[in-house]
């Protein structure tokens, strides 16, 4: 017997005590009601006052039994929560079920009932026995029987990353778990603290504040013990699979750190903008490869990583890994975004040949459209109305914004725009002023409109870098021009996000308590943050429009600006010195480096 198996049942028996105190609580005024009655049937206890203490005894035991029977079904009945998951069918990986057997049974302990996969770098036992899983049909196979084994939960990334030989290394302890596991007082105590956990929930939610009280209580008085019965459970796993593949498990334990590392910065410097542009990466797994690969190439302590690539990926394990691939990044869209969990018009996957044109393209000409039309709001004089449809407003001598149109963009040629252009051209952002400075903001809507080409600044018409450069003159803080440009763009977009929410009332409905991330990977951006990216966005916007620059695809980093295929690097030094400092020199040498024209139109669409 492992080490820690005694010490694991007996803090399962001290659980259990604290059940058994509950209920000897619960059962405390039916028996005095029991004694009491017996007594006054023998004539033991005649006369006053106890014909009125008797049936005040009996009425207190009558409400603690009804509401202690409340409780105890709550417990019972209530679903405990369960991480949402792929599950992964013997059919679609028989060599990952034959893996897993094969470790159960080189150290004599029970085969996980079935196999998961979780968006994430960790593994775990799962116990989905309860009869609340069954009734709400959560599973319907063999994992939901009475007395099954818990269910292996693997993390995606290890599938992809890993060798198969550093895949079973890594998973034999975590399958030797299933021997303490099946222990009847270990499960017993597992299954009553998980019963207390859903029973908060469900007071909590339901606003039942009787039921969620004695359940935190409980919960409070069996935690320490709780805590250090699965400790023991763990020791006890490990040192049952001390005897399996333990030197190769030491290397795969460094692969597991450097997973966790590319899949950290894949999912918030790459899936997190598609996400945002309401497009989700199709192969995030895939995709771990090359940002673990990249960081083993830049990181000097992981050399040597790359060599292992030639040996067999445990993703081979999989029948049809670009399917399950498809289905984890679907998951990890739901979990880490709040994503819906199906594809839709508003929610599409998009191939990672494809992610630079149709996600860092648009995701620039977005966020340079948003920052236009913020520009255009905060342009307006005060008392000058600013048109039927307000500041914001998106039509012009062309009608109405068309379905291309970006939310919060203006088009070319509205009136909103020409008043901007004419009113920042008189604070030398623009260069001209009065027609010529309002015609300068007009573009291809005028043009279909009216047959002709408006008046042009220099050759050129529609929004320009230089109005950004010639606005931000002074550094962001209380009152200045920046600070009003980063509250209006934070603004703008809180009400983008919520009008996207609310264009969408069935996805909410259908995701419920799903509808917010789960695990958000950000906190809310800063004014001053979300002011740098929209200024990086246009200026890369322009470089792609006149200086032959493209978007690209940095495997840890995002969104990037290729010139010549080489990635420049160097240009949010100096978009924060615009920004925080009010100094648009070092930008403006970098633009006339790059042939950049500040002059010259940018396409928003």
């Amino acid at each position: 017997m492992e080490a820690g198996v005694p010490s694991a049942r007996s803090r399962a028996l001290a659980v259990l005590r604290v059940r058994s105190r509950a209920l000897a609580v619960g059962l405390l005024p039916a028996a005095l009601a029991v004694v009491l009655v017996a007594a006054r049937m023998t004539g033991r206890l005649a006369g006053e006052p106890w014909p009125a203490v008797t049936l005040v005894v009996c009425l207190v035991a009558a409400v603690v039994l009804l509401v202690g029977g409340i409780f105890a079904a709550v417990v019972l009945r209530a679903s405990p929560a369960v991480t949402p998951t792929v599950p992964l069918s013997e059919a679609a990986a028989p060599d990952l079920y034959r893996l897993v057997r094969d470790l159960a049974d080189r150290m004599d302990v029970p085969p996980p009932s079935a196999i998961a996969l979780t968006p994430d770098c960790d593994s775990w036992l799962e116990d989905r026995t309860h009869a609340a899983h069954r009734r709400s049909a959560i599973s319907a196979g063999p994992e939901s029987e009475q007395g099954a084994a818990p269910v292996l939960v693997i993390g995606s990334p290890f599938l992809w990353w890993m060798r198969v030989a550093e895949l079973r290394a890594v998973l034999a302890p975590v399958v030797a778990g299933t021997g303490p596991s099946a222990h009847p007082d270990i499960a017993d105590a597992r299954g009553f603290v998980r019963g207390l956990d859903a029973a908060v929930d469900v007071g909590s939610r339901r606003g039942l504040g009787w039921i969620a009280a004695p359940a935190r209580l409980l919960l409070r008085l069996c935690r320490t013990d709780a805590t250090e019965m699965e400790r023991g459970v763990a020791a006890a796993a490990s040192e049952r699979a001390q005897g399996v593949d333990y030197g190769l498990r030491i290397v795969a334990q460094e692969q597991v750190g450097l997973a966790y590392a590319g899949w950290d910065r894949l999912l918030t410097r790459v899936a997190l903008p598609a996400w945002r542009m309401g497009r989700w990466p199709a192969h995030l797994d895939a995709g771990v490869v090359s940002a673990l690969t990249e960081l083993s190439r830049r990181d000097r302590l992981a050399e040597g990583f790359t060599s292992r690539l030639g040996e067999r990926p445990a993703c081979d394990l999989l029948e049809q890994p670009g399917v399950v691939d498809e289905a984890t990044s679907l998951l990890a869209a739901r979990l880490f975004h709040g994503g819906p969990a199906e594809p839709g018009p508003d929610w599409s996957p998009v191939d990672w040949t494809a992610y630079p044109e149709e996600v860092v393209d648009r995701k620039w000409r977005a966020e340079a459209a948003r920052l236009h039309a913020a520009l255009d709001a905060l342009a307006v004089p005060a008392g000058r109305p600013a048109g039927p449809a307000g500041p914001n407003a998106s039509t012009g001598p062309a009608g109405p914004a068309g379905p291309g149109a970006l939310p919060g963009s203006v088009l070319p040629g509205s009136s909103s725009a020409a008043a901007s252009s004419a009113s920042s051209g008189s604070s030398g952002s623009s260069g001209a002023t009065g027609p010529a400075g309002a015609a300068a903001a007009a573009g291809p809507a005028t043009i279909e409109a009216t047959g002709s080409a408006p008046p042009t600044v220099d050759g050129f018409a529609g929004p320009t870098l230089e109005r950004v450069l010639g606005y931000l003159t002074d550094p962001v803080g209380e009152g200045t021009a920046g600070e009003a440009l980063a509250g209006r763009l934070s603004g703008d977009l809180a009400r983008e996000e919520r009008a996207a929410g609310a264009a969408q009332p069935s996805a909410g409905k259908a995701r419920g308590a799903d509808a917010v991330p789960l695990f958000p990977l950000q906190p809310p951006r800063s004014g001053r943050d979300l002011l740098a990216d929209h200024v990086t966005a246009m200026v890369c916007c322009a470089a792609v429009d006149s200086a032959g620059a493209a978007p690209g695809l940095d495997w840890l980093d995002g969104p990037v600006l290729l010139v010549a295929g080489d990635r420049r690097s160097d240009l949010a030094p100096r978009v924060l010195c615009l920004v925080e400092d009010g100094n648009p020199e070092p930008l403006r040498d970098w633009l006339a480096d790059l042939g950049v024209r500040p002059e010259k139109p940018v396409r928003l669409v």
